[in-house]
């Protein structure tokens, strides 16, 4: 299943996910390692529809690779909350991605993280970044320019720092 014409949903928004017992720590919450879990299989199920995934691996020899990720953690999430997320395509080019996620409670909406990420493509063969190759670079452009009418989500370019004492 690819996307055809930037038919993704502006933002995309992941399966409904629950939280596994498993990953509650001694502190009671969803220890932060299982939040980039979460964000992992949402940008899984984008890159389906973007035409990227696991098929596309198999059959083109290619892949993507995170090279860079910031998460933030807002509000804790625990042990029977559904979360969905929502993943933005801020931009790309020819061989990357700029994506955002928010990571929000199912039902009350309200937000308990972020991820801003960078993503390479990559040719599996050589184990370099690569373009992507034009038809899949078509629909990656036709959805980064429908998630371009979006308002820009907070948070997004954040870095981290102490705050200024003064």
């Amino acid at each position: 299943m690819t996307a055809e014409n930037g038919s993704i949903p502006a933002p995309f928004l992941s399966s409904v996910m629950q939280i596994e017992p498993q990953w509650i720590d001694y502190n009671g919450h969803l220890n932060m390692a299982y939040y980039n879990v979460m964000f992992d299989r949402a940008i899984d199920e984008i890159w389906l529809l973007l035409g990227i995934g696991p098929d596309y691996k198999k059959a083109r020899n290619n892949s993507t690779f995170t090279a860079e990720c910031h998460v933030r953690y807002l509000r804790e999430i625990h042990l029977g909350d559904p979360v969905q997320i929502s993943v933005y395509l801020l931009a790309a080019d020819e061989k990357r991605l700029h994506t955002f996620e928010e990571l929000r409670h199912a039902r009350e909406g309200w937000l308990s993280a972020t991820s801003e990420n960078m993503t390479m493509h990559v040719d599996m063969e050589k184990r370099k970044t690569a373009p992507f190759p034009s038809d899949v670079r078509a629909t990656i452009e036709a959805v980064a320019r429908a998630h371009a009418r979006l308002q820009r989500p907070e948070g997004v370019g954040r870095a981290i720092g102490m705050p200024s004492k003064g």
